[in-house]
Parts: C-alpha cells; sequence; structure tokens
C-alpha cells in the first residue's frame, strides 16, 4: 500500500476532509514476510499527498539500526518468552 496509485487513492478517500497525514514507515523483524518501502517511495507516496494539499509528515524511525524500533522490542520479548516456556516443558 505504498504504491502513487495508493496515495491517489488516498488523495480521493480524504478529500474535502481537514487531514494530516503521518507516515510510518515498517520496521521488519525476523519471522515477517514484509519489508520496508524504500525512502524514494516513501517521498514519492509523500508528495502525491503534499500536491493535493494535504499535510504529511514522514516519520522517521529511531533505534532501528539496533532492533528496538517501534515493534521490535515486543517481538523480541515474544521470542524469548516461548524459549522459556519450551525449556520449562522440558
Amino acid at each position: 500500500n505504498d504504491s502513487t496509485d495508493h496515495a491517489h487513492e488516498l488523495v480521493e478517500v480524504l478529500k474535502g476532509t481537514p487531514s494530516k497525514i503521518n507516515l510510518i514507515p515498517f520496521n521488519p523483524f525476523p519471522g515477517n514476510e514484509y519489508g520496508r518501502s524504500s525512502n524514494s517511495r516513501i517521498d514519492r507516496f509523500s508528495k502525491v499527498l503534499q500536491a493535493a494539499g494535504l499535510t504529511c509528515i514522514v516519520r522517521r524511525t529511531r533505534g532501528d539500526d539496533i532492533d528496538a524500533a517501534c515493534g521490535q522490542l515486543v517481538g523480541d520479548v515474544v521470542d524469548r518468552t516461548k524459549r522459556l516456556a519450551k525449556k520449562k516443558q522440558r
């Protein structure tokens, strides 16, 4: 859902509705099939929204270099919890 076609669809959906859009890049994590959109793809998406007069902010992630970005720590905790549960079953 990061193509310019999707951006144009979003513009149509929001037409006439005062809006502020926060674009938050996906933070990949182990075992997930999805990847993060490239910065250029995110920028193109954002420019379509801005050209239509919508306020659009691209939130840059912090902490992803140490696997501590949004949602990543939770995944790590879940993984550890599953491993501990398996050890207790033995």
